[in-house]
């Protein structure tokens, strides 16, 4: 199957590509910057933002339209939420980058994923989540308010040109392929790196419970998603589905594992949440399971042992 991924230069997007390939998948990738990771895969380099300046239809090139994708999953963004506080001009951004991957959809009529966050769901004071309860009102940042208008988009092309659309709220996705802190400091890669090196730590947050999910039960999940969508539509089409560990954990919490993991003290100090941030979210992966068999296998206590391995394996600890 031609799959075709945007973004496909993140961490999401390199493993997931890597992962089509593996099992047989050929894979072409959209990214306005070359792969920092790996050249296994053909990348074309686009900026997926001209929609939002220039007029008239998006100019894809020939090579991403001779590709004929069956399925496309749309990961490319700006993904900081601190960051689109300071620079909301990169919300809008997501938006126009949305754009242009619908209507490649619907130029190929190809079904599309799309790659939203539990950032649409503003601050849960609870502990279960629904794919249904997303609405603007709860729209604690520009970056969350950008996926929900994404999302917004994907609901309006499914029913307007029938595209077959799928959209998944990623969680926290953390583990291979995220160390590239010049480019945009994450938490875990950066408290690791921190730790490991004798630094200072800012914790921003002490008791702020979210859900982190590794990259292999993420790209498990999309994987099943593009299976799905390809040969039952029917079943999952136009669903919103989380896509989580299902429980959660305090930054407190993950700074602890890490500790435990490196054999290393933090010298951490704790500081309120920044502006815009989500303090609270624990996803309901029901309907994940129900609808594709999403079984995750890697809780925060093993994962963060798999992401130090791979720290180690590829020197950005050493």
């Amino acid at each position: 199957m031609n799959i075709l991924i945007t973004g496909s230069s993140g961490q999401i997007g390199t493993n997931l590509a890597l992962a089509l390939q593996a099992r047989g998948d050929t894979v072409m990738g959209i990214d306005k910057r070359a792969n920092a990771w790996t050249q296994k895969f053909s990348t074309q380099i686009l900026d997926l933002t001209t929609p939002a300046t220039g007029a008239g239809e998006f100019p894809f090139p020939a090579e991403v339209m001779n590709f004929k994708p069956q399925a496309i999953v749309h990961l490319a963004a700006w993904a900081k939420v601190h960051q689109l506080v300071k620079e909301p001009a990169k919300a809008f951004e997501n938006v126009a980058m949305t754009f242009a991957a619908l209507e490649l959809a619907r130029r190929n009529k190809a079904p599309i994923l799309f790659g939203s966050s539990r950032e649409v769901y503003g601050d849960i004071l609870r502990h279960v989540t629904d794919e249904s309860m997303a609405d603007f009102v709860v729209a604690e940042s520009p970056y969350s308010a950008s996926k929900i208008a994404s999302e917004a988009f994907f609901s309006s092309y499914a029913k307007c040109y029938g595209l077959k659309t799928l959209v998944f709220r990623f969680s926290n996705v953390y583990g291979r392929f995220d160390n590239d802190l010049s480019r945009m400091e994450r938490v875990i890669p950066l408290f690791v790196k921190k730790i490991w090196s004798g630094e200072a730590i800012t914790v921003f947050g002490r008791d702020k419970m979210l859900d982190f999910t590794y990259i292999d039960d993420c790209v498990g999940g999309i994987m099943a998603g593009i299976d799905a969508i390809t040969k039952s539509p029917e079943k999952v089409a136009s669903q919103t589905i989380n896509l989580a560990y299902g429980q959660g954990q305090t930054l407190y919490d993950l700074v602890t594992l890490i500790e435990l993991a490196t054999g290393k003290s933090a010298s951490a100090t704790y500081a309120p949440s920044q502006t815009g941030e989500v303090t609270r979210y624990v996803a309901d992966i029901s309907k994940a399971k129900s609808l594709l068999g999403y079984s995750p296998q890697t809780p925060l206590t093993k994962g963060i042992q798999h992401y130090i391995g791979w720290c180690k394996q590829t020197g950005f600890i050493n």
